[in-house]
């Protein structure tokens, strides 16, 4: 499964959590559910959805990754997107137990888009778990 994800600014986050569950079958006792961004300069994150906390991550991939200054720069000017979404990583595994995402409490998936606004394409993955 796979759906477009729309943003709207350069460097923001979207909560893409129900969609992801929504690949997971109902009658699936437990496996696994992989969500994977194939964009260089984009990644995913399990994290709270609070909206301070959001800015919170932004503003920390902000001030950890300048926005110029690198060599990737010479070429097309979005470096610190390429090294932001590094730091983030493409793809986020949760387990599932009987037919939901085994998140916590208070954990969310999100998108984060470091080179936007763009278009993004989130492929969903879900793998039956194997009896010991």
């Amino acid at each position: 499964m796979t759906f477009p994800v729309e943003t709207d600014s350069r460097l923001t986050t979207v909560d893409v959590t129900d969609r992801v569950a929504k690949a997971v079958p109902d009658d699936l006792e437990s496996g696994t559910c992989t969500a994977f961004v194939g964009h260089t300069t984009a990644g995913l994150a399990v994290q709270e959805t609070e909206p301070r906390l959001r800015e919170d991550l932004e503003s920390f991939l902000s001030e950890l990754v300048p926005d110029e200054g690198h060599a990737h720069d010479q070429l097309d000017g979005n470096a610190d997107s390429h090294l932001r979404a590094t730091l983030l990583g493409p793809d986020v595994t949760v387990p599932v137990e009987d037919g939901r995402l085994a998140l916590g409490t208070w954990q969310s998936i999100l998108l984060v888009e470091c080179d936007g606004p763009r278009t993004r394409t989130v492929s969903v993955t879900v793998a039956e778990g194997i009896d010991p």
